[in-house]
C-alpha cells in the first residue's frame, strides 16, 4: 500500500523548485488567512 504522508527528504537531497515552495506557502497563509476572517464574521454574527 502506498504511504499517505511522505518521508522526510534524505539528507543532501534537492529542494523544490523557489517558486513551488512560495505558492505553498502564501497558499497555506492565504487559507489561514480566510479561515480566521470566517470565524471571526461568524462570531460577530452570533453577538449582534
Amino acid at each position: 500500500m502506498r504511504a499517505i504522508i511522505d518521508p522526510p527528504p534524505e539528507p543532501g537531497a534537492p529542494l523544490a523548485p523557489l517558486w513551488k515552495r512560495l505558492s505553498w506557502f502564501f497558499g497555506l497563509a492565504l487559507g489561514a488567512m480566510l479561515a480566521t476572517a470566517a470565524v471571526a464574521y461568524a462570531l460577530r454574527a452570533l453577538l449582534r
